[in-house]
């Protein structure tokens, strides 16, 4: 959730967390710490190694021999490679990404594996984030020679390798081979990260200079007033909202919003034969619950995918539950990690923001719906219905508007400067709801597109016999939890609360319906309201009576220069008066 300067500092923090690439090998020190704290619980407490993902398939393995000896009787000998060309520590770490860049493009390996297809220096950037083939090349059976020598005894090798249970036997080693692999990897990542620098210098400097000298040109043209804002500050704005779903704080009001949790826990668990045995995709996965929850409903494989740092964390959690052999976290933007799939079954994702699209995370998941998911998969959640309706705010602005015309005695009318400009994000009891809500946009996830997100909807209303006044408009949404691509049940006037209830008590677990509100009219929730108060300055009052309709169309516009943020302009006019117009940010 983005800051607001009219809301409290409780409500100003941002709320969702997108996606550094899934092969970001520069990641600092303290997650190369971690990785190896983990490493030495699990030698200390003599648990299993990290799963193996197979180099030619997403098969997963207990240990890198029975992982080699699989792909060898598919015609992939990993260790006759290895002795042929006589790789060291970093040849090997570019075969694995070679061979793994070209199974996920689909592209053929070639008859034979030579060094010039290792050359490039980019196979030093892992295909797969956190690749366990790559963190555990130490147990890999050693070569008795090169050339063709090698090539012989690394196939006899690969026939006589030792059992998983001779591998677990070998403890005493463990101690020894864990600080020469935290250096060998210390130094890979160093190495990756020196590479890639010198490659990307030159092109980095080019760019810069070019956007210095737009921005010098851009400077000179403009009579006035600061420069426009270009693709770098929105980078270093998207930046900022990914970091802010690194601390705790955040994940912690989500976690203890019920209403949000307990809804994709529900669905899940009671849709278990949706999840059994299926692919499933987390986008902006945090701590990783919903990819805990799809674990423990059956999913064949889980895909957790995040860009903030939180990932670390959610790794951590599911290892400490034991899914670690079910779900693969993957650091980065949904739109840049490589999937070790080619599709997957169910896209499970809490993208939702205020006023329901603030935060443009849907656009990713429609992304990835659009490259990733099966034709018949299914998105959790997979409709939104968003509402809005007249308000009588007397008490409201009393308290947080007229408040600043006497301050223990003084006159601070300067700071309603802008108060009426913003979104307020509230919740509102719903007795100040003085008109019928009007439905004004159903989305279904399935099949809305991005261009969609951005629109104009008209609405109508009628004030009851509690409008004592009409201060402003109240936008909220419901969504909801289909158990099919196609539900005709849910339609533009259909409410969550209503849509629940008509089988509450019927069936089964399968038979009843999962959807929740965020309005008014429901059990609060961090999303709030949005609040936009008329400014009276600027529009003339409607005086409302029981009855009395009040239409119009409310645009949602993505803000300028704040690619997540979100205005809304609400246009009505009562009956037998004019029309008005109003605008109001939500950044």
């Amino acid at each position: 959730m983005a800051a607001q300067a009219s809301t409290s500092a409780a409500q100003s923090e941002p709320r969702r967390n997108d996606y550094s690439s899934a092969s970001d090998s520069g990641s600092d020190a303290s997650s190369s710490s971690g990785d190896e704290d983990e490493w030495l619980d699990q030698d200390e407490e003599q648990e299993e190694a990290p799963a193996i993902i197979s180099l030619l398939d997403d098969h997963v393995f207990p240990d890198v021999v029975s992982m080699l000896n699989y792909c060898k009787d598919k015609g992939l000998d990993f260790l006759a490679i290895r002795d042929r060309l006589n790789l060291d520590f970093y040849g090997l770490i570019k075969l694995i990404n070679f061979i793994r860049s070209k199974v996920h493009e689909g592209v053929p390996l070639p008859a034979e594996i030579t060094a010039a297809d290792l050359e490039d220096d980019r196979y030093l950037k892992p295909v797969l984030d956190d690749d366990a083939l790559i963190l555990c090349l130490d147990d890999l059976p050693e070569s008795s020679g090169t050339g063709a020598e090698a090539s012989a005894a690394g196939t006899q090798k690969g026939a006589d390798a030792p059992a998983v249970d001779e591998l677990i036997q070998k403890n005493a080693e463990l101690q020894a081979q864990l600080e020469q692999l935290s250096k060998q990897f210390s130094n890979y990542r160093l190495a990756v990260q020196q590479t890639l620098d010198q490659r990307w210098q030159a092109d980095d400097d080019d760019k810069d200079a070019a956007k210095g000298k737009a921005a010098a040109a851009a400077a000179a043209a403009a009579p006035s007033g600061p420069a426009p804002e270009g693709p770098a500050a929105k980078e270093g704005a998207s930046d900022y909202y990914f970091e802010s779903y690194a601390h705790n704080d955040i994940h912690e009001t989500m976690l203890k919003d019920t209403v949000r949790t307990e809804a994709y826990r529900d669905f899940i668990y009671q849709n278990k034969d949706l999840f059994a045995g299926k692919v499933v995709l987390d986008i902006g996965c945090g701590t990783g619950i919903l990819s805990m929850f799809c674990a423990k409903a059956g999913a064949k494989q889980v895909i957790a995918v995040d860009r903030s740092e939180i990932i670390d964390k959610a790794r951590e959690n599911i290892y400490a539950n034991g899914l670690s052999d079910v779900i693969v976290t993957l650091k980065g933007r949904i739109e840049e990690v490589i999937l070790p799939v080619e599709k997957v079954d169910i896209i499970v994702s809490e993208w939702m923001g205020y006023c329901l699209l603030y935060e443009a995370m849907l656009n990713s998941v429609l992304w990835a719906r659009d490259k990733y998911l099966a034709p018949q998969g299914l998105l959790v959640p997979s409709h939104g219905n968003m509402w809005i309706a007249p308000v009588s705010e007397q008490e409201y602005i009393a308290e947080y508007v007229d408040f600043w015309r006497d301050v223990y005695g003084f006159d601070m009318k300067v700071m309603q400067k802008g108060i009426y400009e913003d979104c307020r994000m509230e919740v509102r009891p719903a007795e100040t709801v003085c008109g019928t809500p009007a439905s004004f946009g159903l989305l279904d996830f399935h099949t809305v597109k991005v261009e969609d997100l951005v629109f104009t909807a008209k609405w109508q209303s009628a004030f009851d016999d509690k409008a004592e006044s009409h201060d402003g408009f109240l936008v909220w949404w419901d969504v909801f939890f289909a158990r099919n691509r196609v539900d005709e049940s849910i339609k533009l006037d259909t409410k969550a609360q209503e849509w629940v209830a008509e089988t509450a008590g019927k069936g089964g677990d399968k038979d009843a319906r999962v959807a929740f509100t965020t309005g008014p009219f429901g059990e609060p929730t961090h999303w709030r309201q949005g609040l936009m108060l008329l400014d009276k300055n600027k529009v003339k009052e409607t005086k409302p009576a029981p009855g009395k309709k009040i239409a119009g169309e409310i645009e949602y516009i993505t803000a300028e220069n704040h690619e997540r943020g979100l205005n809304l302009r609400v246009t009505w006019a009562a009956e037998g008066e004019k029309e008005q117009t109003q605008t109001w940010l939500l950044h």
